[in-house]
């Protein structure tokens, strides 16, 4: 018999690796170019969306400001 934590946490890898699958048929792993914070902060919000990614949630970073470091 499992325990509660142990079938969360299956089911939350299971979600994380639908969202993982949703990003790579986007391309958004294969991108030959420099990634910036928003094509990085659109490829978390995907994985994090998980199977909704397949109901019509297609999330997006638009802007994305970083703090530079102090001089």
């Amino acid at each position: 018999m499992m325990r509660t934590g142990g079938l969360l946490g299956t089911l939350l890898l299971i979600w994380l690796i639908i969202g993982a699958i949703a990003c790579g048929q986007r391309d958004y792993f294969s991108s030959d170019q420099k990634m910036n914070c928003a094509d990085f902060g659109t490829i978390v919000v995907t994985v994090l969306a998980g199977p909704l990614n397949y109901f019509g949630v297609n999330p997006k970073v638009e802007n994305c400001n970083v703090p530079q470091p102090s001089q």
